[in-house]
């Protein structure tokens, strides 16, 4: 392709003009060929796929999100008009109706390719357990390209699609990630509604994204985020509180040496050994925990009595066709029938407790990091020693949402072999932007846009003048709950203003054209809630106001902007480089 597929690019290209989605569309089914990798288990023809670029034709392409970008959905998630399998050809089934997830992705103008692989039933963390070819590893065949998503993982790692959407039980979200290179996003379980999703646990499945940049996953999550009254388990999304992803100091938990894992893998321990040291060099303060409630917790998903739920989710198709299920599959689910319905309060008990137990660790850390699987296997390993072998898979993911927590997976370098190694970064129930935020400065990768804010109900805003911390209006803005995040300056294209007259006085900072010299001027970022940014706003008077202000590290947030208009009597003070230094010397 003479293009690229990440997000921000593509949409520039349709905002010039230079591009059409009809012939990305078409350039994508001609790269995807036949499907080597086996990634796909349904593509829509181009005739299906024109219908969904012919919808967005006639709007405007800044008005739409995702306008054009081109996606992948696990073959477990409805898409109107194409058959769901769940990777059993015997079960298929034709929805009329598209997800939930799906269509606020459509309607945000984003174009499905088709459907794609997945250990059946989405019962898997390797990608071999599927009638449709084991799906092979982006970076080499031979291995195992991660389950159950593995299709979604492997379309975006090939450069097949812009992101995708994949479903996460026990880290089908998130092993898959990390042995294609991605960023895999597991959300808080019911920010993204489970609508038209067929369950594997239904209790604890997410729909996770994959994606190629922080950025990516961000502006996908954006859209795929909302309170669904049509899914009983759909959450409204809190505040997340501390921002740790962009502190100058954070606490992050890593498991005891005792308690880690690498099943042998040497590279994959010291790639760990670097992810840690490079978390520190960003403000990390490592801090060693005992991993005994998160893995005590990792066993009651295949263990326990939530192995029960997985045979609910399939009942009366295991009962009359169990011929038709993959037979490792098969001996899984099969388990169910040995637990009772008091082991499944036992369950809940013994959950409520270890629950108890890792609020005490949360009590002393950020975030916990963890590689996202200890190591990686061969397609023939994996054949020949199906269960055991998944099992290792899932030493650091299983738990995830039975503790109720939000994870990212992130690259994390690549071994000898070329194969990819991950971490991934974790934290309690509605902390996904923190742990965003987070990837991204790890990654060092585009900014997570400042937009995306709204998704946890928290906004940042930059103050340059007497709203900052301890001059006469900054109560304003701690009146509201709001607490300072980061002192810092504008890009060097701005001016500052003293506009005359007013009680205070208060400057004016505007930005100068293309043509023009600018400064880079002092700000503060304060992060209040959404719900008390109205009303902030509609106390500022003319000429002032809030726009769209960016900082020296390009990064966009809102902030105070002032009419040209009102600077044509006021002097300019902008070699002060602040409001502060011109009050304390230059009046």
């Amino acid at each position: 392709m003479n293009f690229s597929l990440d997000i921000n690019s593509l949409r520039q290209q349709y905002l010039t003009g230079k591009l059409h989605p009809l012939d990305v569309m078409e350039e994508i089914l001609s790269c995807i060929g036949d499907d080597p990798h086996r990634v796909w288990i349904h593509r829509l023809p181009l005739d299906e796929i024109e219908k969904y670029v012919l919808a967005i034709q006639d709007k405007d392409p800044a008005d739409l999100p995702l306008y054009g970008i081109p996606f992948a959905i696990k073959d477990n998630i409805d898409l109107a008009g194409a058959p769901t399998t769940a990777g059993c050809p015997e079960y298929a089934y034709h929805p009329e109706r598209h997800a939930t997830v799906v269509q606020r992705l459509i309607d945000a103008g984003a174009i499905p390719i088709g459907k794609t692989n997945l250990d059946q039933f989405a019962t898997g963390l390797n990608g071999t357990r599927s009638p449709y070819g084991a799906c092979r590893n982006a970076y080499n065949p031979d291995y195992i390209s991660g389950g159950s998503s593995s299709g979604s993982a492997v379309a975006v790692a090939l450069g097949q699609v812009s992101f995708s959407l994949g479903t996460d039980t026990a880290g089908s979200g998130r092993v898959p990630a990390a042995f294609n290179n991605l960023v895999g996003v597991k959300p808080t379980r019911g920010w993204v509604s489970t609508h038209g999703v067929l369950p594997a646990c239904r209790s604890l499945d997410c729909v996770s994204i994959f994606a190629r940049n922080t950025a990516d996953a961000s502006s996908v999550l954006s859209v795929a985020a909302a309170l669904d009254n049509q899914d009983a388990y759909s959450r409204q999304m809190h505040t997340y509180g501390f921002d740790f992803g962009r502190a100058e100091a954070f606490r992050f938990g890593v498991p005891t040496a005792e308690q880690l894992q690498f099943f042998g893998n040497q590279q994959a321990a010291e790639l760990f050994r670097r992810s840690c040291d490079a978390l520190r060099a960003i403000g990390g303060v490592a801090v060693e925990i005992d991993f005994t409630a998160y893995l005590n917790a990792a066993r009651l998903l295949y263990e326990g009595p939530w192995l029960a739920e997985r045979y609910a989710a399939i009942t009366d198709f295991f009962d009359a066709r169990s011929e038709a299920i993959h037979p490792v599959v098969r001996e899984i689910i099969s388990g169910a029938k040995r637990f009772s319905a008091a082991d499944a309060f036992n369950g809940m008990y013994q959950l409520e407790a270890l629950r108890r137990e890792a609020d005490m660790v949360w009590d002393s850390i950020d975030c916990l990091v963890t590689p996202t699987a200890g190591t990686i296997y061969r397609i023939e390993e994996m054949l020949a020693d199906p269960i055991r072998l998944n099992a290792n898979l899932g030493y650091y993911t299983n738990f995830m949402n039975l503790l109720d927590c939000a994870a990212v997976a992130v690259p994390a370098g690549f071994q000898n072999d070329g194969l990819p190694f991950g971490i991934t970064l974790a934290a309690p129930a509605h902390q996904d932007l923190p742990l965003l935020h987070l990837a991204d400065r790890l990654l060092g990768g585009e900014k997570v846009s400042s937009a995306q804010e709204l998704l946890a109900g928290r906004v940042r805003i930059a103050v340059c003048g007497a709203h900052m911390a301890g001059l006469p209006l900054n109560h304003q803005l701690t009146d509201r709950g709001a607490h300072l995040v980061a002192r810092t300056k504008s890009s060097a294209d701005y001016k500052l203003y003293a506009l005359p007259g007013g009680r205070p006085q208060r400057p004016g900072m505007v930005r100068v054209q293309a043509d023009q010299r600018g400064s880079a001027i002092d700000v503060e970022v304060w992060e209040m809630a959404a719900r008390e940014f109205g009303s902030f706003v509609a106390g500022i008077p003319a000429p002032l106001g809030i726009g769209t202000l960016t900082l020296a590290e390009g990064a966009q947030v809102q902030g105070f902007v002032c009419e040209p208009y009102a600077v044509k009597d006021a002097v300019d003070i902008s070699c002060f480089g602040g409001w502060r230094a011109y009050l304390q010397g230059g009046r």
